[in-house]
């Protein structure tokens, strides 16, 4: 039977997926008491995560529920295929590549095989537990606070750790883009992909078009601190055109074309 936290976790996704939910369906689908799915109800709504209605729950339309792996692994798959093979051409052999732990990124760490030898640092366990067995891949995880709903290591030690080693490629996305600036929801996963962007030469940011003109609680950084910034065909003429003339450089995944 699922354990509590992972519990909460696949609740709140099951909730984000469909939008509204009676809480009669919570507990067919999860074989607990009303009294439990109630009590797991509570705590995301005091997360800011669902809000809870007589007798249904819905998802907040804040975005915070963007922060559930499972549920952010089967959005845009896609698109991040696409921004995975762009971003590819960017690596070398040889060279020391960071990942952070969203799913945008993880969709580049099955393709890394190709540029062995190569050393990468990731925080997600998910990116991790593709490189583990590659062939010519030395894989750092920085450790520190295991956080279920990144499936990522986050806190104060993996920030530490990060800030010690350096590399020659950082590789980050965002959960918001609002005019020529990165938001992220959570503060914590805002330190950790600051710390790789302090520790690389060269920094890209990989974004899809339904990142762009939302909002998130917490600056992650601007986007001109971006050696390139990698979108998908989604994001409008206009808006590519706006942030080049804004001296951001940036490229879009389908036409392998760039812009300074």
């Amino acid at each position: 039977m699922t354990r509590g936290p992972d519990r909460r976790d696949e609740i709140a996704a099951f909730v984000a997926e469909r939008g509204h939910v009676r809480v009669e369906e919570l507990v067919e689908r999860f074989g607990v008491s009303r009294m439990t799915i109630h009590r797991h109800v509570d705590q995301l709504a005091q997360r800011g995560m669902l809000h809870k209605l007589h007798g249904a729950v819905s998802a907040q339309p804040s975005g915070i529920y963007e922060s559930l792996f499972r549920y952010r692994s089967g959005m845009a798959v896609q698109e991040k295929a696409q921004l995975a093979q762009a971003a590819l051409r960017h690596i070398e052999p040889g060279q020391v590549v960071m990942l952070d732990d969203s799913t945008t990124v993880t969709a580049l760490a099955p393709l890394l095989a190709a540029k062995t030898p190569i050393s990468v640092v990731t925080n997600s366990l998910a990116s991790a537990d593709v490189l583990r067995g590659v062939d010519g891949v030395d894989l750092l995880c920085p450790g520190g606070q295991y956080h279920r709903t990144y499936d990522a290591y986050i806190g104060h030690l993996c920030e530490t750790a990060l800030g010690r080693l350096r590399a020659d490629v950082a590789i980050c996305s965002a959960s918001a883009v609002d005019g020529a600036t990165a938001f992220i929801q959570d503060s914590e996963i805002v330190r950790i992909k600051q710390a790789m962007l302090a520790s690389a030469r060269k920094r890209i940011l990989l974004v899809d078009g339904s990142k762009f003109g939302r909002v998130a609680l917490h600056e992650f950084a601007p986007l001109d601190t971006f050696d390139t910034v990698i979108v998908d065909a989604a994001v409008s003429a206009q808006t590519v055109s706006g942030l080049r003339e804004a001296g951001i450089r940036i490229e879009t995944a389908s036409s392998r074309k760039s812009g300074s």
